[in-house]
């Protein structure tokens, strides 16, 4: 590089957090540089200090967060000490920011489409409606979501979270910046599709010359698609250098941690013969609102036949919008079959009655992807795992108390925090305690929605770990959903690929895995972040 001089230079940047007790130090003596052109990957795992990092740059801290010492020049502009008016000059147009939370980020009542075109608007005054409307649309493309010109009249609750997450990478990239800050930016996509996406900003990169800092979790993922890489770890720099270099030979201990986990192997797999779910040719279409009163079939689920059987895990895998979550919401009882039939133990779900679906239910407990979404901010954490037991109406209230104190103890997690919030918690806990509600009534069914992908990689191979340890003591059946191809070979006997609501390749892991026999398979397998250099 000729560059004289880097784009972005961070130097002895510290950052505090007011609390009780005066303030917390998120930030110690941060220094970074960014060259013009460059990626740079700021990895650790949640609460290290990747994400203060990101909006210290643009002075967006959440709550009271505030720089309490150090530089920021980007461009040749001190950054810290400048007006909102400045600031406000610099973001969107120069700094882009990709967020991790789509759901946080995107306005509910809004469409699709008239946010996206709301962002370009703003950036680009002088074009009219037409070429605005124009530009969400080739944006969206960009990003890639399929059939943009039909989504843009949808609202966020309609899309998957992978879809969501493309919509804000698409506004983001939309005004051209000389850098790009994405922050988890492809944490809630699947495999291809996350590709797709980094290509695209790998293509963006060198064409103008853009800079981009990536905060991610996944390693692998930062040694493939960055220059260099920083790691950070209770809010300090303690390895950088090239990708490769940290990758291949880490000197510090906690990324020594990083790069093992990456390599995590897989368990011994079960076998049984006994079914205990089996699904038999269901299809599931929904309604699409179109223009006026108009509206078209789409079909999420075409035709789907499985077997699960008794203390396996059967992992269900497939990009987003191929009709996985579908399949576990009507397996769940949340949504019911256009055509088909789910049977637990020979017993067909739509012929039973309340009292039976309701007695089923204790038997099948989900967890899903996100567990501040899932668990009611308003209660602690003993009240939500003994949740269940409330409702079903078991046990008095010292035995529910005995139970959750037990249940804790099975995830891991001590007494102490059953008096706190979810919003106390980190992440893992939070997923920790999703798990320990989920198995408070003794379920022979677990569906597990995405519930490790959001998980930084430290996190997520304790939580494996975990659930393979409760399946072996508790002789549990999974469900596992998920995109992430690298977990399904740590954690599942069986897997069953989907694309397009329909499944179009089944087998056992090691055979899917050794020898895919079509090519979306080989191409979901490919696309594993840092697969080939791990």
């Amino acid at each position: 590089m000729t560059q004289q001089k880097p784009l972005l230079s961070v130097r002895d940047l510290m950052v505090d957090f007011p609390n009780q007790n005066g303030s917390v130090r998120a930030l110690e003596n941060v220094s970074l540089d960014l060259w013009e052109g460059e990626t740079l990957a700021i990895v650790g795992e949640s609460g290290s200090g990747k994400s203060t990092t990101a909006h210290a740059i643009i002075n967006l801290l959440p709550g009271a967060g505030k720089i309490s010492g150090g530089s920021i020049v980007f461009d040749g502009k001190e950054l810290v000490g400048a007006n909102s008016a400045e600031l406000e000059a610099i973001r969107g147009k120069q700094i882009g920011f990709v967020p991790q939370d789509p759901m946080s980020n995107l306005n509910p009542v809004w469409s699709i489409g008239f946010q996206v075109e709301e962002a370009i608007a703003a950036n680009n005054p002088s074009m009219d409606k037409k070429a605005v409307r124009a530009e969400a649309i080739a944006v969206l493309n960009k990003a890639g979501l399929t059939d943009a010109e039909k989504r843009m009249k949808q609202y966020p609750h309609q899309f998957s979270g992978g879809m969501r997450q493309r919509v804000l990478i698409g506004i983001g990239l939309s005004a051209n910046p000389k850098l790009l800050i994405a922050d988890e930016p492809t944490s809630a996509l699947d495999v291809t599709v996350q590709r797709t996406i980094l290509d695209h900003l790998a293509t963006l990169t060198k064409a103008t010359q853009t800079s981009v800092i990536l905060i991610t979790h996944d390693l692998g993922l930062a040694a493939e698609r960055a220059d260099r890489i920083v790691v950070m770890y209770r809010g300090r720099i303690v390895e950088s250098g090239p990708s490769l270099e940290v990758l291949k030979n880490p000197k510090h201990p906690y990324t020594q941690k990083l790069v093992a986990a990456r390599k995590a192997t897989p368990r011994k797999p079960h076998h049984s013969e006994e079914v205990a779910v089996k699904i038999s040719n269901i299809s599931k279409t929904y309604s699409i609102k179109g223009s006026g009163f108009k509206s078209s079939p789409f079909t999420a689920v075409d035709n789907v036949s499985l077997e699960i059987k008794r203390g396996t895990t059967l992992a269900l895998v497939g990009e987003s919008g191929s009709g996985k979550s579908t399949i576990a919401k009507m397996l769940l009882g949340l949504e019911k079959p256009s055509q088909g039939e789910i049977s637990i133990d020979g017993k067909n779900i739509a012929e039973m009655n309340s009292r039976q679906l309701f007695e089923l239910r204790r038997r099948m407990q989900p967890v899903f992807q996100d567990p501040y979404g899932s668990l009611d901010p308003l209660q602690n954490i003993a009240n939500t795992i003994a949740e269940p037991l409330m409702t079903h109406k078991v046990g008095t209230r010292k035995e529910r108390q005995e139970r959750v104190r037990e249940l804790l103890d099975q995830v891991s997690l001590p007494w102490a925090i059953s008096s706190r919030y979810p919003s106390e918690l980190s992440g893992g806990q939070r997923q920790r305690v999703a798990i320990a509600r989920a198995l408070a009534l003794k379920p022979d069914l677990v569906v597990l929605d995405e519930a490790v992908s959001a998980l930084d990689v430290l996190v997520q191979a304790q939580i494996l770990e975990l659930l393979a340890q409760l399946q072996d003591d508790l002789k549990l059946t999974y469900l596992f959903i998920t995109h992430d191809l690298a977990v399904v070979k740590v954690i599942a006997d069986q897997v069953a690929v989907m694309n397009k609501g329909q499944i179009v390749e089944f087998g056992s892991t090691q055979e899917i895995f050794a020898n895919p026999q079509q090519q979306y398979t080989r191409n979901l397998l490919d696309a594993i972040p840092g697969a080939k250099l791990l």
